[in-house]
């Protein structure tokens, strides 16, 4: 069983998958229902992830042994040598097997190669587990970089 990430376009068949279905599970989080297919669609709508293809960021896909299983994006600010990291999902029957370190160094890599010296993120408070992987791999918490209703904690790591 083995892991592999790599870029990957947004809107090639899996990771719009990977993309619909981390919609679906934090906006079913927040709701604390499982979100409908229309929501899905109406909260992907115009949400920027054309921005995940170069020069403005990058998409990272993991499959583990060829299935598609989680997924990353690292939007660049070259302005600010400051990557963010968004998206950040693992499907359910592929956690906790790894494959978050795997996606978490994949989306620093690329957010290394194109030059930028911190990457930073943004989270909610329900997301336990994403909190705790992100700690455990060196993020800090830092202040507020930015505002919204979904947005919690703020997280950054020296790269």
């Amino acid at each position: 069983m083995t892991w592999t990430v790599t870029p990957e376009r947004f809107d090639t068949p899996d990771a719009a998958q990977l993309l619909r279905d981390y919609y679906g599970e934090v906006a079913g989080r927040y709701w604390k229902r499982p979100a409908t297919g229309a929501e899905i669609d109406k909260g992907l709508t115009d949400d920027g992830a054309d921005r995940l293809a170069p020069p403005t960021g990058h998409l990272v896909v993991g499959r583990f042994d060829g299935a598609a299983a989680s997924c990353a994006g690292v939007f660049l600010d070259p302005a600010t040598a400051t990557a963010e990291l968004t998206r950040v999902y693992v499907r359910p029957a592929f956690r906790r097997t790894g494959g978050g370190a795997l996606l978490l160094a994949a989306a620093e890599g690329v957010a290394r190669e194109a030059g930028m010296r911190v990457i930073r993120l943004d989270t909610r408070s329900d997301l336990v587990e994403a909190r705790g992987l992100y700690a455990k791999h060196g993020f800090r918490e830092v202040p507020a970089f930015n505002e919204g209703p979904y947005r919690d904690h703020w997280f950054a790591k020296e790269l």
